[in-house]
């Protein structure tokens, strides 16, 4: 029924540019609709877990994203004032070694992006759309050149998603009082292939190599009542970001002494969207199930929506297909956005029960060092391409 079919996808990110490439290796040809002139990423670096690349494998991405990423060899959880390690995953240990990748944003959209021109999407960009209606009939979209309808309308629009809206009506994300700056640097010397989370009194901040080691990139995220808006756009005094993070480790202080204008951000818990689908409509990615970063899958999340959508619409009617697909993801979803919360709490601890935390985390990398790992199998082994 694809192939006769009208789909349009909303938005040009990970998780339209997948579901788009997708759809189009199976004879439909969706229609991308993208507000901006261009399809830019601001640099940023992310990570794409085993969950993620099997997906890019199964697309036939595998080698392309090899190439454009590198290997992280684990995880590392270190007391940001002393440097003492508090916890270690050594990915190089797992079945999935090599497949924990670390990617520049702006290099995986651009290898998503000719994916998808290849396979046949239609990818129209400076469009940008201001309302979307849904109801009795097809859906509707105002945007820049007019009234467009679709037969089938999919929301890759991000956490400001319009279609969620339209299916959910308008929801208040509750603020964290965390906010997170990011940045990327030149490398000094090289830098290890391990993504390191050093832990504070509420804040820490992260760091790991980008494109062979020649950028670091470095997100840096602390507590407080001010409220920050919800954009990836804001920039910041970098003073701001140096007096947070003063009591860190020296070699910490050293990077972001060398930022001269980090963006920020506010960091907002959304709750998984209780609509998933309705009306010819269909939610994914950050639209659907938006998550805070504290665990790393918010790409993969999208990777994963992307082929089981497409999946499931092949495989039978519309109707029948989201609502099929909205069963396959929603516990998972849930499960890893509540994860994220939890790390979001764990990280930020003080006192004694930071200093309870750490020491169990501690003996137990002592007398169990694959508890670490294992405690991730659900995560990490999980692969949508075999459902």
């Amino acid at each position: 029924m694809l192939d006769r079919c009208n789909v349009t996808v909303l938005g040009a990110g990970i998780a339209g540019l997948t579901v788009a490439t997708a759809l189009a290796n199976q004879g439909t040809r969706p229609r991308v609709l993208e507000q901006a002139p261009a399809i830019r990423e601001v640099g940023a670096g992310l990570q794409i877990t085993p969950n993620g690349m099997a997906i890019l494998r199964a697309l036939g991405l595998g080698p392309a994203a090899e190439a454009a990423s590198q290997a992280a060899e684990g995880v590392e959880l270190i007391d940001g004032e002393t440097g003492q390690i508090v916890t270690r995953i050594d990915f190089l240990k797992l079945a999935q070694a090599g497949m924990f990748r670390l990617f520049h944003r702006a290099d995986l959209i651009a290898l998503l992006e000719q994916a998808a021109r290849d396979a046949g999407a239609d990818i129209i960009l400076n469009r940008r759309v201001n309302a979307v209606q849904l109801g009795e009939h097809l859906p509707q979209l105002q945007t820049s050149q007019g009234l467009e309808t679709t037969d089938l309308l999919i929301g890759a629009d991000g956490l400001h998603s319009q279609v969620r809206s339209a299916l959910n009506g308008n929801e208040a994300p509750f603020f964290t009082h965390q906010v997170a700056w990011r940045a990327t640097l030149p490398a000094q010397g090289a830098i290890p292939a391990v993504v390191r989370v050093y832990l504070g009194t509420r804040r820490h901040l992260v760091t790991y190599p980008l494109r062979g080691g020649r950028l670091r990139n470095i997100v840096a995220v602390e507590e407080r009542t001010r409220w920050a808006e919800e954009s990836w756009s804001l920039t910041d005094d970098p003073l701001a970001l140096r007096i947070a993070f003063e009591s860190f480790l020296p070699e910490v202080r050293g990077w972001l002494d060398q930022i001269e204008r980090p963006n920020l951000w506010g960091l907002f818990r959304h709750p998984v969207a209780r609509h998933w689908h309705g009306n010819g409509a269909v939610l994914m990615g950050d639209a659907a199930h938006p998550t805070l970063p504290f665990l790393a899958q918010g790409a993969n999340m999208a990777l994963e929506d992307a082929w089981v959508l497409a999946r499931e619409l092949a495989r039978r009617p519309s109707s029948d297909a989201l609502a099929a697909y909205q069963q396959a993801r929603l516990a998972r979803t849930t499960r890893i956005v509540a994860a994220a919360t939890a790390n979001a709490r764990n990280y930020h601890l003080s006192g004694l029960k930071r200093d309870i935390a750490h020491t169990a985390l501690r003996l137990a990398g002592r007398f169990a060092p694959n508890a670490p790992a294992a405690k991730f199998r659900w995560l990490y082994d999980y692969d949508a391409t075999k459902g």
